[in-house]
């Protein structure tokens, strides 16, 4: 186990440490399960109360905050003490095990180009004019199909399929189960029958880009599907043929994309969200969870929500209305009953 002092932390992540006692940490760990030699963080003003009966020989906490109670913890103070935490926990406590050098079952062309410092693991399979840049690692069963480039310190886990002509760029991680360049689903109605368009596109994926567990990421028709940098997929997710996904967005798990929809930067999609082909989805729109997107959203900074999605204040109101339908009929039921009685005098 890796130890470290808490003033070195303090100094590696831009944090301040003050305390005249340093204290040793060799684990991370929640507030709330917090032992000797422990590192945790707060950074939520409802976990107060946590902070003070916490175990944890030190904590992140923001920068401008005061202790309202004796505790336990040496703290690190520091302007983002979540970030600063994953800092610490990726560089120290990560428990994947770094690996370099290539497994003896692994099938490996001998066009392919592959760089250094890279690990290949077991029953991985590599096709021809391939490259594989320097610190890559790619974990067992996973395959590559010919002509694809994997950048620079990429991550591929277990039985990630990713076929012919990708192109990933670097700092990217895929979870296992994941296929990328899968054909779009392009069919042509001919006399009653379905005849399958070919889809002779690519994926072209940027730098630092990060895809959940079993997701599916197709080839273009022609041209390519196409994630920007920096955007996070999680689990379960759908982006169908020529996608456009802009940078630094953020899919929850379960969201499907249909084909040639384009998806502005900084976009936000929660779970189990359908959008329609051929939309234009502009920057920095906020999309609730189970949202339909039916037609496109062309100004920018929009919170959208409900099927078909609306402005999230409208779709809010109709719920409230919905709600107080079976008021309504009730109302509307003895309405009915007193003009009848009113008639009938």
């Amino acid at each position: 186990m890796k130890e470290l002092k808490a003033s070195q932390i303090a100094l590696e992540t831009g944090g301040i440490f003050q305390d005249a006692d340093d204290v040793i940490i060799d684990k991370v760990s929640k507030l709330e399960e917090g032992q000797i030699g422990s590192l945790g963080f707060f950074a939520n003003a409802k976990y107060e109360k946590v902070l003070y009966s916490s175990q944890c020989s030190a904590v992140f906490v923001p920068a401008d905050f005061t202790p309202s109670q004796p505790l336990t913890a040496k703290l690190i103070k520091h302007q983002n003490p979540y970030f600063a935490f994953c800092t610490i926990l990726a560089k120290y406590f990560d428990p994947n095990e770094i690996k370099t050098g290539i497994e003896s079952t692994a099938a490996i062309h001998h066009t392919a180009k592959i760089g250094d410092h890279t690990y290949i693991g077991h029953h991985v399979t590599i096709e021809a004019n391939t490259v594989i840049g320097n610190n890559v690692k790619i974990e067992a069963g996973s395959y590559i199909g010919k002509g694809s480039n994997i950048g620079d310190n990429s991550k591929i886990y277990a039985n990630v399929s990713i076929y012919s002509g990708t192109i990933v760029g670097k700092n990217c991680i895929f979870h296992s189960g994941t296929v990328i360049g899968s054909d779009g689903f392009g069919f042509a109605p001919i006399e009653g029958k379905y005849v399958k368009i070919p889809q002779v596109g690519i994926v072209t994926i940027e730098d630092d880009v990060e895809i959940g567990a079993n997701c599916a990421i197709d080839r273009a028709t022609m041209g390519s599907t196409l994630i920007k940098r920096g955007t996070k997929l999680d689990n379960l997710v759908q982006i169908a043929h020529n996608v456009e996904l802009g940078s630094d967005i953020v899919i929850a798990s379960q969201t499907g994309i249909a084909g040639s929809t384009k998806v502005g930067d900084n976009s936000i999609f929660g779970g189990q969200v359908g959008v329609v082909g051929h939309l234009v989805i502009a920057p920095n729109t906020s999309v609730g969870a189970q949202a339909g997107i039916t037609q496109s959203v062309l100004s920018p900074g929009q919170k959208i929500s409900g099927t078909p999605a609306t402005d999230v204040n409208t779709y809010l109101r109709g719920v409230i209305g919905s709600r107080k339908v079976t008021d309504l009929i009730k109302d509307i039921q003895q309405l009915k009953k007193e003009i009848e009685i009113l008639k009938s005098q």
